[in-house]
């Protein structure tokens, strides 16, 4: 499945130091949830709540029928056959992300670990991904992503994917990160995140749209993490500014831990 991108564009530039906002992993009560989830079921699943927004793990079903249609809209939307694609993985080597504002979920975004069942995209590309496997790596993969392009600010991307990371390198000591992508959506994740293409174009029968691989080193996310996170540096064009800092990662690992199942 192609990550989702709708030609997001960002926000005016703001101060640096205006910009940064204190992470409140949700510890407190929150204000119910817009899918008619109860007050005490909607903060279960909370990693981060920040001005404008929160992040949570999908983990109802109620949660995991609202993620599917918002993808669903958002992929046929952008022209995407998903009449055969199941939306959610029910996986238990994957976690969902669910982004909220004003009580109304925007966004989503899965990162799956690599196990015996493999990942999406060994479908199309299993010779590429196993190349890393006969290193003996551990892979992981991004996938079924969308998000209102309104939301879609550099705070909110940078979240999301910096919680991915968080699950993926610390939890489960992964090496490198596969995507999926529409071609004309590679030089996004190559500017934003340092992803690279590996691939030629072939047909991602899943959604019928064309596809190409994308590969990310974490020990590469490591080094932008360690010289950028949270200067909101904005001569470098990428989202690794906004991640988090690195000394919030250890309570963010430890709220992510609580939610695998």
């Amino acid at each position: 499945m192609q990550l989702y991108n709708d030609e997001i564009s960002f926000p005016q530039k703001r101060n640096a130091r205006s910009n940064a906002k204190k992470i409140d992993r949700c510890k407190t009560s929150g204000s119910g949830s817009s899918i008619g989830l109860s007050e005490e079921t909607y903060n279960q699943g909370c990693i981060l709540r920040r001005d404008g927004y929160s992040i949570r793990s999908v983990n109802s079903s109620l949660h995991r029928s609202a993620v599917s249609a918002l993808l669903q809209r958002m992929y046929s939307w952008r022209g995407y056959d998903t009449s055969s694609e199941e939306m959610f993985v029910n996986n238990s080597n994957w976690m969902t992300f669910e982004v909220s504002s004003q009580q109304q979920l925007v966004g989503t975004l899965t990162l799956g670990i690599d196990g015996e069942e493999g990942l999406l995209a060994d479908k199309l590309h299993r010779d590429e991904i196993n190349n890393f496997r006969k290193k003996k790596r551990k892979v992981c993969e991004l996938s079924k992503f969308a998000i209102d392009s309104q939301y879609g600010s550099k705070e909110v991307l940078a979240s999301l994917f910096h919680l991915s990371y968080i699950y993926a390198r610390s939890l489960h000591n992964a090496d490198d990160a596969f995507i999926e992508v529409n071609p004309r959506h590679a030089s996004f994740y190559k500017r934003m995140l340092g992803f690279h293409q590996i691939s030629g174009i072939n047909t991602c029968e899943r959604v019928d749209a064309p596809a190409v691989l994308m590969h990310l080193d974490l020990e590469y996310v490591d080094a932008k993490i360690a010289s950028l996170a949270d200067t909101h540096e904005y001569k470098d064009r990428s989202l690794y500014s906004y991640f988090f800092p690195r000394h919030e990662e250890e309570g963010l690992a430890a709220t992510l831990r609580r939610h695998i199942n």
